[in-house]
């Protein structure tokens, strides 16, 4: 019995060390499952963490400040009449901005207006307008009289045509049908708006008929058919808002027209302002490359819709090749256009160049995370400088989605314009329009681009134009000063030869019996006298266009030369007078 016992015994003893054994064995793999897992988690961290920061998602950050939104940034000029009247009773331009807690990224705002397409059911009427070059562009109404709970906040009894009407013009490769249009065409109408929208040439269902195609900078369609609706309601006041490519075309129609625009007011929704920094800007990174890639797709599905006519006008093979905006622009916009190179027709075509001859009151918005149009473009100082400007700017939105609201139901933007234009049409502003007849002989402003000749490159990226400095405008003045003692000197020499000749001319004796030559040469005496005077005026005038020169391309040379140049040029009148 002892010895089976021990064997028992001893059998157990084994069985337990085995199962030491075993156990140590599974505790291994537990802890490089452990390990596993953890590296698992460590890599999906780094994943959400550059997920975050490349769809630039502000979430967290919204969070922290209790979801309350960020001021919008008003910019606008002190002496405004504009802001006093009108901007300064918006209380939406005075509020705040939250994007819907889920869309809060400028790509998925972005990507939810173009993918998603929730907008508002509208029902319009097509009217065809015809170019006077054989184009055909589609005018799509919205009547508030058609829109079901339209408010009657206007007198029910005006005549139809004295309703306010809003020109739409839409973005590249967008119409009427497109989400964000729709949502400004719904909230108008319902607001007692006539609305009407004005498809580009090739959009909205509408074949090419003209070898005129639309672009960036195209105004002549924009400006022909608000003189058509115009001649059709000579009593209602007209209202445009445009975005993206139609806010740069509105923007520069403005400026073109200058005070004989005969719109009352404006917007200009996500403006591209400067085609050119956009250019670049949108083949900076990978994710805007994206963007690129998105939009030259749309302009090749454009391009195919119309490939009877564009393939005789344009590279098509280079059409199809495109790979990037940039591409489509210099095989088919460059040459429809009749432009040199894809720089020219940017830089002629951008906006920016025209923002300081606006002469009607123009709400600009722009949000700094656009994806598309960069917050590099945007005009600061110049729609500071014109009274008829307000820009309003916010930290996010997306390029023109602006949603809000837990459901995203409303678009920001388009409330804050509805605002804005309710307010100025009951404000004295309205009846400032002035009425011209016949053609603008406005002239546009010089490019901002061409008064900083210099360029300065921030930390951030950023490109922001430098002016000369306070010394060089220091001696500009003083060599003015010196040019204008040099002309008030020239002036009372002309005076003084002015009565010698008429005292020569009334004291002189001609006699009739001498040769004509002999009385002609005793007149001219004095004459010659006056013009060797003014010759050596001449050539000091022309010193002094050599010195200006010097000043402007050598700055500091100039400033060695000045008090030499000083000298020399206030002490030429006195000599020259002397020597007489």
């Amino acid at each position: 019995m002892e010895e089976d016992y021990r064997a028992s015994s001893y059998d157990y003893d084994e069985l337990f060390v085995k199962s030491l054994s075993l156990f140590s064995i599974s505790q291994n793999h537990l802890l490089l499952l452990v390990l596993l897992l953890f590296l698992l988690l460590l890599l999906f961290l780094a994943f959400l963490v550059f997920f975050y920061n490349f769809l630039e998602i502000h979430f967290l950050a919204d969070l922290l400040t209790a979801f309350r939104g960020d001021p919008v940034s008003l910019t606008y000029n002190p002496s405004s009449q504009l802001y006093k009247s009108v901007a300064s009773k918006c209380r939406i331009l005075h509020g705040r901005f939250l994007p819907t807690p889920w869309l809060s990224s400028p790509h998925l705002q972005t990507a939810f207006l173009s993918l998603v397409e929730k907008s508002p059911h509208v029902t319009y009427k097509r009217h065809m307008f015809y170019a006077t070059d054989g184009g055909t562009i589609a005018l799509d109404w919205l009547m508030s009289s058609d829109v079901k709970g339209a408010s009657c906040t206007n007198d029910a009894t005006r005549e139809n045509d004295k309703t306010p009407i809003l020109i739409v013009i839409p973005g590249l490769t967008s119409d009427s049908g497109s989400a964000y249009v729709k949502h400004l065409v719904d909230k108008m109408a319902k607001h007692g708006w006539n609305v009407v929208v004005s498809n580009h040439r090739g959009l909205g269902g509408i074949s090419i008929t003209s070898d005129c195609f639309y672009n960036a900078g195209w105004t002549e369609d924009v400006r022909k058919v608000i003189d058509h609706i115009h001649c059709q309601y000579p009593e209602a006041p007209l209202y445009a808002v445009g975005t993206s490519i139609g806010a740069n075309i509105v923007v520069k129609y403005l400026g073109e027209d200058g005070v004989n625009c005969l719109l009352v007011g404006a917007a200009a929704v996500c403006s591209p302002w400067d085609l050119l920094i956009c250019d670049r800007y949108i083949n900076r990174r990978l994710v805007q490359k994206l963007y690129d890639k998105v939009l030259t797709v749309g302009l090749q599905g454009y391009a195919q819709l119309h490939e009877s006519i564009l393939s005789r006008l344009t590279d098509w093979d280079g059409v199809k090749k495109s790979r990037s905006v940039r591409d489509f622009d210099n095989y088919a916009t460059r040459i429809l256009g009749k432009f040199e190179t894809v720089d020219a027709y940017y830089r002629r075509s951008s906006c920016v160049n025209f923002v300081g001859n606006v002469s009607v009151p123009l709400l600009c918005i722009s949000a700094m995370d656009d994806p598309v149009c960069t917050r590099e473009a945007i005009p600061w100082d110049e729609c500071r400088a014109n009274e008829n400007i307000i820009l309003a700017v916010t930290q996010h939105g997306g390029h023109l989605a602006y949603y809000e609201g837990i459901s995203a139901d409303s678009m920001w933007w388009v409330r804050a314009v509805d605002e804005f234009f309710d307010v100025l049409q009951s404000s004295p502003l309205s009846n400032r329009r002035k009425k011209v007849e016949g053609p603008s002989l406005s002239i546009p402003p010089e490019s901002s681009i061409d008064q900083g000749p210099y360029v300065n490159v921030l930390e951030d990226g950023m490109v922001t134009a430098v002016g000369n400095s306070q010394e060089d405008f220091i001696a500009e003045d003083e060599c003015n000063e010196d040019a204008d003692h040099i002309r008030k000197d020239e002036d009372a020499i002309l005076q003084e030869e002015r009565s010698d000749l008429l005292t020569a001319k009334t004291h002189s004796k001609v006699d009739l019996n001498q040769p004509l030559d002999q009385n002609l040469n005793d007149l001219d005496v004095p004459v010659r006298r006056r013009m060797d005077q003014l010759l050596r005026l001449n050539r000091n005038s022309i010193w002094l266009l050599a010195y200006i020169a010097i000043v402007t391309t050598w700055p500091l040379v100039g400033s060695a030369l000045l008090p030499f140049v000083k000298k020399r040029f206030k002490s030429i009148i006195p000599s020259a007078l002397r020597r007489r």
